[in-house]
């Protein structure tokens, strides 16, 4: 297979590492840009001694850079983790069309953060191997796996969750897609939920003259800890004050705790 990837983040280099390793040739190379990607170098290690063409997300709607593609005359796309609206003049010069990893149980969680909003909104939480079409994470579904989330799950933990899952789903249905039989299950574009960046802003500031129900303020607070990056705060003296909240499940095997002295 001749395959043009799009690669960001931890799942992009692994996903592009295994496609490597298991023979298959990597004619073009698609990166964020350096202050918007994670794991770059890595990814770009991958290629740096072979013909790959290689371009970063901006350049990719350079008419000179389609043309680029097109000559490479490529099979397939996968795109893993890859944060950028593809245009139908990319999707376009894919026979096979674009396959995208995405870390939600789509149609819910379209868009980003689904980690977040799985915790906040109470949503399914999976992943899902999917066709692109021109909307956002509306394509056709090859395949999906349900990640539970743990009541002492926090953006971060279920992040991770998602991205094992997310590179080991794509490991098993490569097979199907690589010979032309991997099914495809249209989406009801009526259901689900979708988020964009802003969002997170509706639950981010903690009111402090305001009443929370519990649960909710628990989710948001736990939904939005993923250090380093700031998450739910409340302001003090002019300054805001960010929280993080560690969850620690009981060991069932340590005698019972509270529940013991209970009894």
């Amino acid at each position: 297979m001749r395959i043009v990837c799009l690669c960001n983040n931890w799942v992009g280099w692994r996903t592009l590492e295994w496609l490597k390793q298991s023979g298959e040739e990597i004619v073009a190379l698609i990166v964020h840009p350096p202050d918007r990607s994670k794991y770059r170098s890595e990814i770009l290690d991958l290629v740096q001694h072979s013909d790959c063409l290689t371009l970063s997300a901006s350049e990719l709607g350079d008419p000179a850079n389609l043309k680029k593609i097109s000559a490479l005359h490529p099979d397939i796309g996968v795109s893993a983790l890859f944060a950028h609206v593809l245009k139908k003049e990319f999707l376009d010069l894919l026979p096979g069309g674009c396959i995208n990893l995405h870390p939600a149980q789509l149609p819910y969680n379209r868009g980003v953060y689904p980690n977040v909003w799985s915790i906040v909104d109470q949503t399914p939480s999976g992943v899902t191997v999917h066709y692109i079409d021109e909307g956002i994470d509306t394509g056709d579904i090859v395949a999906q796996r349900e990640v539970p989330v743990s009541a002492a799950d926090t953006g971060a933990s279920l992040y991770r969750k998602l991205e094992i899952a997310m590179f080991e789903l794509f490991q098993e249905t490569w097979p199907l897609i690589r010979a032309g039989r991997a099914p495809r299950r249209p989406q009801n574009q009526d259901a689900g939920t979708f988020h964009r960046y802003r969002d997170v802003a509706q639950i981010d500031e903690i009111d402090l003259r305001k009443s929370y129900v519990a649960g909710d303020l628990l989710n948001a607070i736990r939904a939005r800890t993923f250090p380093p990056y700031p998450g739910t705060f409340f302001w003090h003296e002019g300054k805001k004050i960010y929280l993080r909240l560690e969850l620690i499940e009981e060991d069932q095997g340590a005698g019972g705790g509270e529940s013991a002295e209970r009894e």
